[in-house]
């Protein structure tokens, strides 16, 4: 049906949102405040999609995509989007979940050059490879909006373009071997993904690629990557010795099917082991497969909002859950603070303690424990929703005595109920810092634990991934009975 909507606001995915004869109807590619003229169709689950035909009324903030695959890639959402806006509809959905009363700050954007619309942010620069037709044997690009089909790209604007660089050599090099794109399952052809890490500020590149097998016709590839990066990659974004960025090549096995992106097994054909990144006034170093921040510039941002919320003589003794390979511990640590960092990964603790070493933090100032959060809490290994809840049996503690504050990082999908009831309801320290990737996690996570009897002092989104919906948000928290911060 054809149709004129109203678009109101955006949801979850981005896209605007507007009401039809009292139904929801996501519009992709629209802005809040604007009138578009729409084809609307139902899903096979019954919502209500629109397919924008003319834009009547556009918005003010509209503006001119700069990448020639938007709308069809499914890597951004809101190119089409100014800046300044972005960051306002970032704080808009931080609003409405947090509860009402509380001021949301405006979300800190990704620092760019000239402090205008950031790009080429993403250090981590990924392509997925898939069968190509009759005149080539791969195709390289990311998935289409909505699709596990893959869009052949020819730019991606928002990576680092020292990894775009490379990524693109890649391909041509195993074209030029014959070496087909890998099916979706993995078990046909070989070429299944490309990953590249960029540390512009130490002037490194290495790249990643995953493959079903290690066929005979990768040497003739690597031989050809050699020939070509193996004295360094040059452009705008190299800062490396003569403007040439040092480079390195890695070659990770992974034949199964799922969403997982590296296999077990990785070997370095030439070149660089890893990168060094520099965060917070920490230096780490970084493995082709080990996971760090996509967006080192506001990954600054993040670090620096969360050791401001921990200054101050009265902290002292903090508990860093979810610490990963240590984005907050080390910082924490180098600025006095005594840390004991749990995270479950082998990989990620193994990526910590040698930015420890690097950064010469002894275990006395930063103690990392290699452990399951639940059980680092001692909360029971059956029952696992709560606490509180009964049943299981109580493991004992590996941390333990008390906290002036603790830091928690959770994935996506947020902190379990059990690990929210024994850091609000057991350990009870003065602050506590919740750093979320998921506003509609931390929208539950908060809402249970509105009673536990903590006020917010600060909530601040901070803009990770420009151009896109997803928004990182810093929330701190304090026990209504300590000390007010001056």
């Amino acid at each position: 049906m054809d149709a004129e909507l109203a678009v109101t606001s955006v949801n979850a995915e981005g896209d605007g949102v507007a009401t039809l004869d009292g139904w929801t109807v996501a519009a992709p590619g629209t802005i809040p405040g604007e009138r578009v003229a729409a084809r609307v169709t139902r899903g096979r689950d019954g919502a209500l999609s629109a397919e924008v035909v003319r834009v009547v009324k556009a918005s003010p903030h509209r503006v001119a995509p700069r990448c020639r695959h938007f709308g069809a890639c499914g890597g951004c959402a809101w190119q089409h989007v100014a800046y300044d806006e972005q960051l306002r509809l970032k704080r808009r959905t931080i609003e409405r979940l947090v509860p009402r009363g509380v001021e949301v700050r405006p979300t800190l954007g990704t620092p760019a050059d000239g402090g205008g619309t950031p790009w080429g942010y993403r250090d981590k620069v990924s392509f997925v490879f898939g069968p190509g037709g009759r005149r080539q044997p791969l195709v390289m690009g990311h998935y289409r909006r909505g699709s596990r089909t893959i869009l052949p790209v020819e730019e991606c604007p928002v990576h680092a373009e020292a990894g775009n660089r490379f990524a693109f050599e890649l391909r041509d090099a195993l074209a030029r071997a014959q070496v087909e794109g890998a099916s979706p399952d993995g078990r046909t052809g070989i070429a299944r993904y490309v990953v590249v890490r960029v540390s512009e500020s130490a002037g490194e590149v290495v790249g990643t690629l995953v493959a079903t097998a290690n066929a005979p016709a990768l040497r003739r590839v690597t031989a050809d990557l050699e020939a070509r990066l193996g004295s360094g990659l040059s452009g705008p974004s190299a800062k490396g010795e003569g403007g040439r960025a040092r480079v390195g090549f890695h070659l990770n096995l992974h034949d199964r099917p799922g969403p997982y992106l590296f296999g077990g097994e990785t070997r370095r054909l030439f070149g660089l082991a890893g990168v060094r990144e520099r965060v917070g006034g920490a230096s780490y170093l970084v493995s082709p497969t080990a996971f760090f921040q996509t967006n080192v510039r506001a990954a600054g941002v993040l670090v620096g909002v969360v050791l401001d919320a921990l200054a101050g003589d009265e902290v002292r003794r903090v508990l860093d859950l979810y610490a990963g390979a240590g984005l907050f511990a080390l910082p924490l640590a180098m600025a006095g603070r005594l840390v004991t960092a749990v995270e479950e990964s082998r990989e990620a603790v193994a990526g910590a303690a040698a930015a420890l070493r690097l950064n010469r933090v002894g275990e006395a100032r930063c103690r990392l424990v290699a452990a399951r959060v639940e059980d680092a809490l001692g909360i029971p290994s059956r029952g696992r929703s709560s606490s509180r809840s009964g049943g299981g049996r109580r493991r004992p503690p590996a941390i333990g005595g008390s906290w002036d504050a603790v830091v928690l990082d959770p994935p996506r999908e947020g902190c379990p109920p059990g690990v929210l009831d024994a850091v609000f309801g057991r350990l009870r320290p003065a602050r506590v810092v919740y750093v979320s990737c998921s506003p509609e996690a931390l929208g539950r996570d908060l809402a249970r634990v509105g009673d536990a009897g903590y006020r917010f002092e600060r909530v601040q989104p901070v803009d990770m991934f420009p151009h896109t919906e997803h928004v990182e948000t810093v929330v701190v928290l304090c026990r209504a009975d300590a000390a007010r911060r001056v």
